[in-house]
């Protein structure tokens, strides 16, 4: 079996993030994860630092950047991923599926509602999970604008309602996923997904996952 992180957050972007991006991966390297994504927070507030939206996303980058050369180093792979947060909500929504240029060229991300952000990636192989959404602040929205869920939250430090949001993935049949919302050493390899066959990239994994073959880790 092969393990893959789905949720994971560098100190380099997150302000909540509490370890650096090449330890984090040389920690997942040792417990014997097979793949990583970075899924660092793409929210307003690093916005206010960076304002031109270049320079934000050559920001938002960097700890996919140093984790995927530390990835090189310690023999796991890194893709890239992130957890947007929309300006209508403090919801919090993990994607996966597109690369550096799209985030360059999307300049209007952030200030799209979900229902725009869910009709703009129609056509295109990106999947959007919501995170936590039984979470404190958080809201579980409507299940025609999601792909899925993440069903397993494993951060120990909030009460994630995990067993609330699996039942709204499987009444409303939507794609589930657990992710360990690594921020500290304490989080280390509480969530992700196994797969029979390796992933060489992240479409591979989302493959995988929209067709069911993946089993979730829950810590």
């Amino acid at each position: 079996m092969f393990k893959y992180e789905t949720h994971f957050h560098t100190s380099q972007v997150s302000p909540c993030g509490k370890v650096s991006a090449e330890e984090g991966i040389r920690l997942y390297a040792e417990y014997g994860y097979d793949g990583v994504v970075v899924t660092d927070h793409f929210y307003g507030w690093n916005k206010i630092k960076h304002p031109a939206w270049k320079d934000y996303v050559d920001f938002f980058l960097t700890g996919y950047r140093v984790a995927k050369k530390a990835g090189e180093k310690y023999g796991i792979h890194v893709f890239l991923g992130a957890e947007f947060r929309f300006d209508e909500h403090p919801n919090d929504y993990l994607a996966f599926g597109f690369d550096e240029d799209y985030l360059y060229r999307t300049e209007n991300l952030m200030g799209m509602t979900l229902t725009e952000y869910k009709s703009s990636i129609e056509n295109q192989d990106i999947l959007i999970f919501q995170a936590h959404p039984y979470r404190k602040n958080c809201d579980i929205r409507e299940p025609e604008f999601l792909d899925g869920i993440e069903v397993f939250n494993g951060n120990p430090r909030h009460n994630s309602d995990n067993d609330h949001a699996k039942q709204y993935a499987v009444e409303n049949r939507l794609m589930q996923l657990s992710g360990s919302d690594f921020h500290q050493i304490m989080d280390l390899a509480r969530g992700g997904v196994t797969t029979k066959t390796f992933c060489q990239n992240i479409h591979s994994l989302i493959d995988k996952i929209k067709t069911g073959n993946v089993d979730l880790i829950e810590f």
